[in-house]
């Protein structure tokens, strides 16, 4: 196409073989025209921008020195990897990102065998890089074909626990592996803590100092001089550290810092290690977010996630919003609550942009709360507050929620603190995909004895239940709300505080009732539509609270309907199945009521549209229409579905 990027290199490489025969010179030509590319196709679909552009040498580094797949490269997160992907094997796909039935914009095992370990979650690359050096030395099949490997691990995700996990370990183990620190100063938001601090602390106080003065740490691993690059060792042995870096004390041998973006550097270094290293070897590399394409460079973001764009001046193509966003009324709402409460503070995972908490700080700094790619201690820093008498509002993903499941327990329910969890994301979330769904949090938090589980089913709702929050101060309450707009109702001046454990009803009707918990009340209002044109009105009602439910309500209307159907958008084990629980133990069933539970599969839904994604999940307004003609045994079984 006339509107593409003249790659002649690229056009040539159809795999990382491709790159063994090509000149250090032609390399630096190829990584060129490869973030040209990149920055092309993510103009036409969207998607993680900024952390490719920051990688691109270094990936190609990496494919031309190891042997991939045979050596596993494992990209933390791997949002990063859009790059990666266009080097082996799958350019001709890359303007299917995030689509339906296209490329995944994570790492995935499935896609390709040069995806060695799925991604989508931070801070895991280095615990699984040991994992196949382990496998390695301990005789893996020959057909397993596990070489080196390699993790690139960015410096925001060494803000989380997990990466010293692995870290202590593999210094434990002294097992050959390569850890690439790829520091550029940003995650999703500015790095934040003691650790950015000691990274830039290495950046800017590197030693300078000659070449025949060092005598330990890492430089033992360099040649005297490089063989392949006489030329570039003096300014490489000017950004070497030596010893007494924690790295070193975690037992990694360390080099850096390096220029990122310096190829013959980062050539001269990965051959290095590649014929020498013996065990875990730590290389800092500097690079810059969004290099190479002024508009990302010059975003406070550095171009983190992007809709399509015109890549002459980085202009973003976002339709108009309809109705505010669920996560911008969230942050209204607390900032409002935090204005007469001086009790209300907020905490957040390296989402402050994305939980909308970026708003709640500029009005509040002194109160709010980044605390890095750390959700496990996002949780328990928050039941320490609320344990010194702070309302903390920790706001976080659902998906990134599980992450600290075990405090929840531990720290959070069984003490019994008012700790507020805001549950942005619930649901299904589109182009990101499995990684990034919002399924499980009600089956994981209504199971905890005394904690309160309430979920949005617009954004008024959400404003009553942030206000509900604030006021509850006898244990552990949630509330989970969907990405994305609202539905345009009306906003109400002041959030009402909702009696604990009661429902709402919408609509009577006869026969049926549909029970619905969460945002899908718009899909159930359209079935309902539907259905009364073909002469069958439900009733309508609205849960509010999964956890404690409404039970006076729920079996109210299960004795007087001869259908109860429910609606969530969680996985089972959640709303529905705490319903089916109260309806079995109450002896409801006995009297014939016919029960269906309306919940995401059984199954890990692929990236798509979220309204593709909730179609293949039949959880639309035609399969809620559906679902009550089949449970009712109407004749007119054929429904027509979006």
């Amino acid at each position: 196409m006339t509107n593409r990027p003249h790659t002649p290199l690229l056009d040539r490489v159809s795999s990382p073989a491709d790159l063994k025969g090509l000149s250090d010179t032609e390399l630096m030509q190829l990584a060129d025209e490869l973030r040209t590319e990149t920055i092309s196709a993510v103009s036409e679909t969207g998607g993680h921008l900024g952390a490719g552009l920051g990688v691109v040498e270094l990936t190609v580094a990496l494919h031309a020195v190891f042997d991939t797949p045979r050596d596993k490269v494992i990209w933390d997160v791997s949002h990063q990897s859009y790059p990666h992907k266009i080097l082996t094997g799958r350019r001709d796909r890359i303007r299917t990102l995030r689509q339906k039935g296209g490329l995944s914009g994570f790492c995935k095992r499935s896609e390709s065998e040069y995806d060695p370990f799925g991604a989508g979650h931070s801070s895991t690359s280095i615990s699984a890089a040991l994992g196949f050096s382990v496998a390695r030395d301990l005789g893996t099949a020959p057909e397993a074909g596990v070489g080196d490997a390699i993790a690139v691990i960015g410096d925001g995700s060494l803000s989380a626990g997990m990466a010293y996990e692995a870290m202590n370990h593999a210094g434990h183990l002294k097992s050959r592996m390569i850890v690439i620190l790829n520091d550029n100063k940003m995650s999703i938001a500015p790095p934040v803590g003691a650790m950015s601090s000691y990274l830039n602390r290495l950046y800017a106080g590197a030693p300078f100092q000659e070449f025949k003065s060092i005598a330990k740490g890492a430089v033992g691993f360099l040649p005297q001089p490089f063989q392949e690059g006489a030329k570039r060792a003096k300014d490489l042995i000017k950004h070497v550290t030596v010893g007494g870096t924690m790295f070193e004390d975690l037992g990694f041998s360390y080099i850096g810092p390096i220029d990122g973006h310096d190829m013959e550097q980062l050539l001269a270094v990965l051959r290095t290690v590649k014929t020498r290293a013996t065990g875990p070897m730590l290389i800092h590399t500097i690079t810059q977010k969004g290099r190479g394409y002024a508009p990302a460079e010059a975003a406070a973001d550095r171009c983190h996630g992007v809709a399509k764009f015109d890549v002459v001046t980085g202009e973003q193509k976002k339709s108009p919003a309809n109705a505010p966003s669920y996560t911008k009324v969230f942050a209204q709402a607390l900032t409002a609550e935090a204005k007469a409460d001086r009790k209300v503070v907020a905490v957040t995972a390296a989402m402050p942009d994305g939980t909308g908490l970026n708003l709640f700080a500029e009005r509040f700094p002194e109160r709010c709360f980044d605390v890095g790619i750390a959700e496990q201690h996002a949780v328990t820093f928050s039941a320490g507050l609320a344990a010194g008498g702070q309302k903390p509002f920790c706001a976080i993903y659902s998906t990134f929620l599980q992450r600290g499941y075990d405090q929840i327990v531990h720290d959070v329910a069984i003490q019994r603190l008012p700790v507020r969890f805001a549950i942005d994301r619930a649901g299904l979330v589109g182009a990101d995909g499995a990684t990034h769904a919002g399924a499980f949090d009600t089956a994981f938090l209504a199971n905890l004895p005394g904690f309160v589980v309430m979920a949005a089913a617009d954004e008024a709702e959400l404003v009553h239940m942030v206000a509900t929050a604030v006021a509850h101060d006898t244990g552990p309450i949630a509330f989970r709300f969907p990405r994305g707009e609202g539905v345009g109702v009306e906003l109400p001046e002041k959030g009402e505080v909702l009696e604990i454990g009661k429902g709402r009803m919408i609509q009577t009707g006869s026969r049926v009732v549909l029970l619905n918990f969460g945002a899908r009340l718009k899909e159930v209002r359209e079935a309902a539509t539907a259905l009364a044109a073909r002469g069958i009105v439900p009733t309508i009602a609205d849960a509010r609270f999964a956890k404690p439910l409404d039970q006076d309500m729920i079996l109210t209307l299960a004795r007087e309907h001869e259908a109860l159907i429910t609606i969530e958008e969680g996985a089972v084990g959640g709303f529905g199945s705490h319903v089916a629980h109260l309806l079995a133990e109450s002896g409801v069933f006995d009297t014939g009521l016919k029960f269906r539970s309306m919940v995401l599969p059984d199954t890990f839904i692929d990236h798509s549209s979220p309204e593709d994604m909730y179609r293949a999940a039949k959880l639309n307004a035609p399969d809620i229409e559906a679902k009550v003609l089949e449970v009712l045994g109407e004749a007119a079984a054929e429904v027509k579905r979006a």
